[in-house]
């Protein structure tokens, strides 16, 4: 039978009798003592072959409908899973008089039986339900796009339709890998002894990072709030209020460019602690992250975190977040190609190298496609050279009218290139062929097949400049924020402008699989050395009064040693899930402009918002 519940029909509040039980019930909610689910006795994913001939009451949504002559399967879904459903003859045939399609919600009745065609890949695959009754709660729409983990839906209209979007298997995963990870975090930090302490999202705006978003006051004609960046000046504040462990799974917000690893709202695992040196933090922090991937992936680390300066980060990969699940370490060449009558060479500020192994057999077609590859304009190289270490010793190269075989060799071996390899340089000025090289180099990793999704490679990098100088400018600016302490041996350079470029910052970087997943630094916990650290970055006294007036009150109040880090909770999701987008793992995100399709936000305000709000 089928019974179909129009929800105009149904009585605002109902007196109900239940075997010994008598009580009222709004049929929109129910959460009383003693009452089994009127909708369901067990969910989609749980059903197994040890439930034979259990009468159970699903309810979900209609996945697919597969008719096979005068029988009918469909797959029901909810958020634990899939149960196939059979329906006989007779209730195929009230099917097909009252209708049933894709993402309609139904409630049904029966017996659980063994399918004649069990399903080894689903966790419900011995069983289906034999139909007796079935009901349709409601109707749905044909969806814009398939809800399969292969859709057919292009981004923006995901976005448009997530709570569509969100049904899909593919993106479920992603939801519960999010809450595992939540999870694994907050039981590391409680058995840690830190404690969850709330931040305002109203504050002041004291833009020296990204652009502020700010929001307009009401109240104080002309004034603004802002939506903070970070906790960070709170967990200070919290720091000289004696909570000594303190940790927040956060929102901020940040008015910047956008990116695959980037929204306007992101989610930080923020944390502080008090009477702490760096090693301290390095130490509680790389035993959460080593918890959260154990709880998530199953995986244990066996040896400590690998720790690499910000130098040889630079030096031996381009950039300060390395990818260390494969080697192809750059290799400076200057003093070994210059002077053979190669413009290219002899002019360039830097000539550097990789070794592409067992590369050799790259074609004419390849060659010529990653140096179209370097010329694009995120890469913004003119050209390639490349040599060939054939399998025989000899060498084969696009420089062949400048560098004989003796100069070739001394390339390879500067280059620590073997027979079979493939050397791979660019030149330029210093800055943009270190970069360039630095991303050829994870594209090669890329195509070579060595950046595995299923291998972990955590790396702490330290000692990072404090300062870098903003040409535009014409002044410093600080590299990770001006409460970053420098390194103590650095500490009397800050009354020298001349050492503001060799001062190193007591900072530091988690990086998994060449994605920075989180940073921090011991921070300046003494009056007279922040104002120092204002001063360098060109602020009057008046300005940092202005600005931090409040956190030099607190500095004067009995400040212990501090520091802490922010792990961004979005990007390690997307790292232990295996992807390079955050926003699949967030359950409403925005699209590449900051818009919110689903929404249609940002939107305008009336008149009368307007004026209220003085603009």
């Amino acid at each position: 039978m089928v019974l179909i519940i129009p929800s105009i029909a149904l009585p605002r509040f109902q007196i109900l009798k239940f075997s010994n039980y008598s009580f009222g019930i709004n049929p929109y909610f129910c959460a009383l003592t003693n009452y089994t689910n009127m909708y369901r006795t067990h969910h989609c994913g749980e059903l197994t072959i040890s439930n034979t001939k259990t009468p159970v009451t699903l309810a979900g949504w209609v996945k697919t409908i597969r008719k096979f002559g005068s029988i009918t399967f469909v797959d029901l879904r909810d958020r634990y899973g899939i149960t196939q459903l059979f329906f006989n003859e007779s209730m195929t045939q009230v099917l097909e008089t009252a209708g049933i399609g894709r993402e309609y919600v139904v409630q049904v009745e029966g017996n659980v039986q063994e399918r004649s065609n069990k399903n080894p890949n689903m966790a419900t695959g011995d069983i289906e339900i034999a139909v007796e009754k079935y009901t349709i709660l409601n109707a749905s729409l044909t969806p814009p796009f398939t809800l399969e983990d292969e859709t057919d839906g292009g981004d923006e209209l995901r976005m448009k339709y997530r709570f569509l979007d969100l049904r899909r298997d593919a993106i479920k995963k992603n939801m519960e890998l999010r809450y595992k990870v939540s999870r694994a975090a907050r039981n590391f930090l409680d058995a840690q002894h830190f404690m969850e302490v709330e931040t305002p999202m109203l504050i002041k705006s004291t833009p020296e990072g990204a652009r502020d978003f700010v929001v307009p006051s009401r109240m104080h004609a002309g004034q603004f709030y802002a939506l903070p960046q970070s906790p960070q000046l709170f967990k200070q504040l919290l720091m000289v209020a004696g909570y000594d462990k303190y940790y927040q799974i956060v929102k901020c917000f940040r008015d910047e460019d956008l990116r695959a690893d980037r929204q306007p709202e992101f989610t930080q695992i923020d944390c502080e602690m008090s009477f702490v040196e760096q090693e301290d933090i390095l130490k509680t922090f790389e035993g959460m992250t080593r918890q959260i991937i154990k709880d998530v992936s199953g995986h244990e680390f066996t040896d400590d975190f690998p720790r690499m300066t910000y130098d040889v980060a630079m030096e031996e990969y381009g950039n300060d977040k390395p990818d260390i699940r494969f080697e192809m370490k750059l290799k400076t060449l200057n003093e070994v190609v210059k002077g053979n009558g190669f413009s290219v060479f002899d002019d360039a500020e830097l000539v550097i190298g990789i070794a592409a192994n067992g590369c050799s057999e790259y074609t004419r077609k390849q060659t010529d496609e990653l140096t179209e590859w370097v010329k694009r304009p995120q890469i913004g190289m003119k050209g390639l050279v490349f040599i060939k270490v054939n399998a025989d010793g000899s060498f084969k190269s696009s420089v062949d009218k400048f560098y004989n075989e003796a100069h070739l060799k001394t390339i390879a071996t500067t280059c620590g290139a073997q027979a079979g390899d493939l050397i791979l340089i660019l030149a330029g000025e210093k800055n943009l062929t270190r970069k360039a090289i630095s991303e050829l180099r994870l594209e090669m990793g890329k195509r070579l097949g060595l950046r595995n999704a299923a291998i972990m490679k955590p790396l702490w990098v330290t000692d990072f400049p404090l300062f870098e100088y903003d040409a535009e400018g014409e002044r410093f600016i600080a590299c990770h924020h001006p409460f970053t302490s420098p390194k103590p041996e650095h500490l009397e350079w800050m009354r020298d402008k001349s050492k503001y470029a060799d001062i190193k910052a007591n900072a530091y970087d988690l990086v998994i699989n060449g994605t920075e997943i989180g940073g921090g630094s011991i921070r300046i916990f003494n009056k007279d050395i922040q104002e120092l650290m204002f001063e360098a970055l060109g602020m009057t006294k008046e300005e940092a009064t202005e600005k931090f007036g409040f956190l030099l009150s607190a500095f004067e109040y009995g400040t212990p040693p501090h520091g802490g880090i922010a792990l961004g909770f979005d990007r390690l999701c997307a790292v232990l899930g295996g992807s390079d987008s955050i926003r699949d793992f967030i359950a409403f995100p925005k699209n590449n402009a900051g818009r919110d399709m689903m929404l249609d936000a940002p939107g305008n305000i009336d008149a009368k918002q307007r004026k209220e709000l003085g603009l």
